[in-house]
């Protein structure tokens, strides 16, 4: 928080006139009972000119002015009524990201990684919900809950739209959803080569080139490549990554474009997750302490997670006059990963010493398949009527997946002793495996939308609905059942932001979701109705006129319904499921970040969340703040260019960031303590040292950088994880 409010008075300093903007942005989040004063010194803003930006395409620093991801058409982010934080390429490179979920570490309202250092398939907290959806160029690509992930290396920016948005992509998680943005031919040549290497034994190499097609003024091509291997904070686990995604561009006419984009991926070691007892990572066991943040429950001799996934796709675009263009974006792709693993299941006591030291462990081994079609058919429409400039688009969607998932458990696995691991020794192909799921499960979702966008002056305006067909079967084979769930559902937003000539643009919005329930109702009992939210937003941008910066002020009141809760009954031996569930979150999100100075950027964050179970099966948690999520969260970092002298070609990078405690289960028992966190970054242009060597550079990264032991958060008093220790990267690279 209190960097966000160093850099609003920054970028006062630098851009503004009077004080009164900075206690529109700041007023909210800090209390302040002070009254703005008229400033009589003029300022005079200095020109900054960004030479057509797209909203998928690349962008100039760290601030974005397009996007599509909130409305499908290419718009200002200071004409959209809703919350929208882009990630660009140049903020990832500079924080040495290595995830998309850590990519978004300095946006507020996110909780990235909160699985700690296991962070296998990017999921995330969005506004207080978990596993929301991940999109690739505002396609379909995965839930929080599959296991498809993607190198963002191989992205130009990420992108997140908070709130519910069915309106534009049907069935979706409340808090909101998140657009990875591919890498695509570029207008002018590019070509760049980096090598890396840090601690953990990591070593990388990673290529991107962009070019015309010799011989031809329509084709341009992409190739971007990586790879990676590393360990991992846990004793004998591994990362290895290779990925490739070349992408064509034809380009007959100025009124016709086709992007094909291809993709490939391999993960021979994807990484590791386990489950730790809050019992020696919150607190300590006793006559033991704290289980170390490198303690490898499973073995190394049977632990494996092997993932791979390819799509290809295309983007096609013609505009059929100055009124009509029409639009046609799909791809298909398919995952599958295996993965046998050692589970911590519960700690016993040691015979000689009385101590909870002895972990009893269970084996885990499975597999998944997944095979999905996507395809989004846009017709947009330019037009006016009398004063009122609109942009309507209509479309249809629809989506397809099928899915092999196979899992089974041994409870024969050997213990552990914490005091003195011991690993081998076993014969695992001796185990007993009990299959827990066996499913084949088969979704669509077919969706008509219709969005007007209407601009009136310096009003905008924008309205949109939209009807869902959706359908899942699932054969539950291991118990011979199949579960049918037909559903459907209307969903709209509306909202509407003024752009006032000083650059404020205040706003408000309504929106709503749905999302199907796929849980078994029970014998007798008619299938759940889909899962609803609602969304009341009202906020304030900033982005002063020849300026590159943007100031974002965001409160959303944001409810959950019918959610499908269980409750053992033991008198029935199963859970009964009910549609009770509601869940309530308001919050505060404010955001800052800029080229406050031709050589100084500077991103800022901070969030607040009241979240609160409104209704639900367990009584003892009616009226109690959810599992995981921080209260508040805040997050500054600082890129400092020095432009003559003795420093001339350095660079330096600093960040902190800041999660707050949260609860460590439904019902509050226990909380996970706060935790703040430094991150550097170091580098240096040798063309000031020799103009020849324009394009060489040779940056140092360091994340966690007092290597701060953190429990990330817990779901409950068997399931907590530990945060990513210090990562130290040098990363050598050329440009031409």
């Amino acid at each position: 928080m209190m960097g966000t409010l160093l850099m609003l008075r920054l970028l006062r300093d630098r851009y503004f006139s009077s004080s009164a903007v900075l206690l529109v942005m700041a007023g909210g989040a800090f209390g302040t009972a002070a009254h703005a004063q008229e400033s009589g010194t003029a300022t005079t803003l200095e020109t900054i000119t960004v030479h057509g930006e797209k909203g998928d395409g690349p962008v100039d620093g760290y601030v974005a002015k397009q996007s599509k991801t909130g409305t499908k058409t290419d718009t200002p982010l200071i004409k959209t009524p809703q919350s929208i934080a882009v990630v660009s390429k140049q903020q990832m490179a500079d924080m040495d990201v290595q995830s998309v979920a850590e990519s978004l570490r300095y946006t507020p309202g996110v909780v990235t990684e909160y699985r700690g250092a296991s962070n296998l398939n990017d999921e995330m907290f969005v506004r207080g919900f978990y596993y929301v959806p991940r999109y690739l160029d505002g396609l379909f690509f995965g839930s929080g809950l599959s296991y498809s992930k993607l190198n963002p290396y191989l992205l130009e920016r990420v992108e997140l739209l908070s709130g519910p948005s069915s309106v534009l992509y049907g069935q979706a998680n409340p808090g909101g959803l998140v657009n990875m943005v591919s890498k695509k031919p570029t207008d002018t040549p590019l070509h760049e080569v980096e090598l890396t290497v840090g601690n953990r034994d990591r070593a990388g190499v990673s290529f991107d080139v962009s070019d015309q097609v010799p011989g031809s003024d329509s084709l341009s091509y992409r190739l971007v490549g990586t790879g990676l291997t590393t360990h991992l904070q846990e004793d004998f686990t591994k990362q290895q990554t290779f990925a490739i995604a070349p992408s064509v561009t034809w380009s007959p006419s100025d009124q016709t474009t086709l992007t094909i984009l291809g993709g490939y991926q391999n993960e021979p070691h994807a990484g590791f997750r386990n489950f730790l007892d809050a019992a020696g990572t919150v607190t300590p066991i006793t006559g033991y302490g704290y289980v170390p943040r490198d303690f490898f429950v499973s073995d190394p001799n049977y632990e494996r997670f092997k993932r791979e996934q390819a799509w290809i796709g295309y983007e096609f675009e013609h505009e059929i006059n100055d009124t009509f263009t029409v639009r046609q974006n799909a791809r298909y792709q398919s995952l599958q990963y295996e993965q046998d693993t050692l589970v911590w299941g519960y700690t016993s006591p040691d015979p000689l010493t009385g101590f909870n030291t002895i972990v009893n462990r269970v084996a885990s081994s499975g597999t998944d398949k997944v095979n999905q079609f996507v395809i989004d058919n846009q017709l947009q429409a330019n037009f006016d009527t009398g004063a009122a400039q609109h942009t309507l688009l209509a479309g249809f969607d629809y989506r397809y997946l099928s899915r092999e998932y196979r899992w089974r458990r041994s409870w024969d696995a050997p213990t552990i002793d914490l005091t003195n691991p011991q690993y081998g020794g076993f014969d695992f192909g001796s185990l007993d495996f009990d299959p827990s799921s066996t499913e084949d499960t088969k979704a669509k979702q077919a969706g008509l939308y219709l969005q007007d966008q209407i601009e009136i002056g310096q009003l905008n305006l924008s309205v949109g609905g939209r009807y869902d067909w959706a359908k899942t079967d699932i054969d539950d084979l291991l118990n011979s059942k199949n579960y049918a769930y037909d559903d459907h559902a209307f969903t709209w937003r509306a909202g509407a932001i003024y752009n006032f000539d000083n650059g404020i643009a205040p706003y408000v919005s309504y929106s709503t979701s749905f999302e199907p329930s796929l849980t078994a109702p029970g014998a007798g009992k008619a299938a759940f109705k889909p899962t609803t939210a609602e969304q009341y937003e009202v906020g304030v941008k900033y982005a002063p006129e020849g300026s590159n910066i943007l100031l974002t002020a965001a409160y959303y009141d944001l409810t959950q319904n019918d959610v499908v809760m269980g409750k053992w009954d033991s008198t029935l031996g199963e859970s009964v499921y009910s549609q009770i569930g509601k869940i309530h979150n308001r919050g505060l999100e404010l955001s800052a970040r800029g080229e406050v100075y031709d050589n100084l950027s500077l991103i800022a964050s901070y969030a607040y969340i009241d979240s609160e179970i409104v209704d639900s099966l367990e009584t003892d948690t009616i009226g109690k703040m959810p599992a995981r999520v921080p209260g508040h969260q805040a997050a500054l970092w600082a890129n400092y260019a020095f432009a003559s002298g003795p420093l001339d070609g350095l660079t330096a990078g600093a960040g902190v960031r800041y999660i707050g405690k949260s609860w460590g289960d439904d019902q509050n028992s226990f909380s996970v303590d706060a935790a703040t966190l430094i991150d550097a970054s170091l580098s240096y242009d040798f063309a000031a040292v020799n103009p020849d060597w324009a394009g060489i550079s040779l940056k140092l990264n360091v994340k966690n950088l007092a290597n701060k032991t953190f429990v990330a958060s817990c779901a409950n008093s068997t399931a907590c994880f530990y945060g990513e220790g210090r990562t130290v990267t040098a990363t050598l690279k050329r440009t031409w």
